[in-house]
């Protein structure tokens, strides 16, 4: 079974065992809460979303992106679901995230028999603790796809294109391959940290020419900082083809992302401090 088929079928199952409740204090088993059963369905399925840092539905879209996800909102139609595909995450980052699951179906965990949040026994007291149900619209803001089991080259390449795709707003194919139109974007990807966090007032435009190496000057990153140009340093690691596991949170320069620093500077010749400095970025995005 694939990835997707693992975690769907998970969720069905969770949601057809009634020893399984919704709780949302004893939410990591037996019972859980709509985002940590969705979370353990795909860490059980191969993907790491709970080691990399998933808790909750206010940060599972960060996660799931750097972890082989692609959002693909923009491509369904959430008044009536057109559009979704089995094992698509809907999420609304405030209150709820649900599975679909095919043929107009969702599987959610949502509520206790209670009709509340805490308070309820273990175990599903009423059948529709964990249920499938008729697809609805929370109203959900993303739509997440599961889609590194179709690169067909390096993955951390691909989770690497489908972040400069939602960062930088480029539209590469998710491949895996590390080609013009892959630098192209990593070059994107600089241009729109430069401008957000130094106002470099930078056309992203995918040419590095001298106002943008000017931009540059000597700025780098190191462990401890939060912002766009450590972003920026993740998402050029992908697709390089290092994987910064670990990091805290993204945007924040932890131990996961000077591990993979210092792996692309001992490869390239590099002092391995753990800084990723100008130059650093420099062979990052030819």
């Amino acid at each position: 079974m694939s990835k997707i088929e693992n975690a769907t079928q998970w969720m069905i199952d969770l949601a057809n065992d009634d020893s399984h409740g919704y709780d949302q204090i004893n939410r990591w088993g037996p019972d859980y809460d709509c985002s940590s059963a969705i979370i353990t369905a795909w860490e059980i399925a191969g993907v790491p979303v709970k080691s990399q840092g998933a808790t909750y539905t206010g940060n599972m879209r960060e996660v799931f992106l750097k972890n082989g996800f692609s959002d693909v909102t923009s491509s369904v139609r959430l008044s009536t679901g057109e559009g979704l595909q089995y094992g698509d995450v809907l999420l609304n980052t405030v209150t709820h995230t649900a599975m679909y699951i095919g043929n107009g179906q969702v599987v959610h965990a949502s509520l206790n028999e209670l009709g509340k949040v805490t308070g309820g026994k273990t175990g599903d007291q009423t059948g529709k603790e964990i249920t499938v149900r008729s697809y609805y619209n929370k109203p959900w803001n993303y739509v997440l796809r599961y889609t590194a089991e179709n690169c067909r080259g390096n993955k951390v390449i691909c989770v690497g294109q489908n972040y400069a795709n939602q960062f930088a707003g480029t539209d590469i194919e998710v491949d895996g391959v590390r080609g013009p139109e892959t630098v192209m974007a990593g070059i994107k990807v600089l241009q729109t940290a430069l401008n957000l966090d130094y106002n470099a007032g930078l056309s992203v435009d995918g040419i590095w020419g001298s106002a943008s190496q000017k931009a540059l000057g000597n700025h780098y990153v190191v462990r401890g900082e939060m912002q766009y140009m450590v972003t920026a340093a993740e998402i050029l690691l992908m697709l390089n083809g290092y994987q910064p596991n670990g990091v805290e949170r993204p945007g924040e320069f932890g131990s996961g992302l000077e591990r993979a620093v210092n792996e692309y500077k001992k490869d390239h010749g590099l002092n391995p401090d753990g800084v990723c400095d100008a130059e650093m970025f420099r062979m990052l995005i030819k």
